[in-house]
């Protein structure tokens, strides 16, 4: 892993489709460990800006970590874990007609 204040580049390592998926996978890689830098605008005391060209679902790590986390999103990506969205059609469990 890189040492804090290195001059390692970021990289884009996945291309979220929605800030839920971006949120998981950067909650994803974290909990590896990796250092997953967050350029949102939403951050209220926002401290870099992001590099020419990236998006708010783009996901960078740094240079040295980026197999890593492209191996980590892919298995992710692979399993059956990912965000399930319930159909409204369905009654809620529980509720009698």
């Amino acid at each position: 892993m890189a040492e804090p204040g290195s001059r390692d580049a970021v990289v884009i390592v996945h291309r979220a489709t929605t800030s839920t998926e971006a949120m998981i996978i950067r909650g994803l890689l974290e909990s590896a460990g990796l250092k997953v830098p967050d350029f949102s605008p939403g951050e209220p005391f926002p401290m870099h800006t992001p590099p020419a060209g990236m998006t708010d679902g783009d996901i960078v790590v740094l240079s040295s970590q980026a197999e890593d986390a492209r191996r980590i999103i892919a298995d992710y990506l692979s399993s059956e874990e990912g965000v399930e969205v319930e159909s409204s059609d369905e009654e809620p469990p529980g509720e009698l007609t």
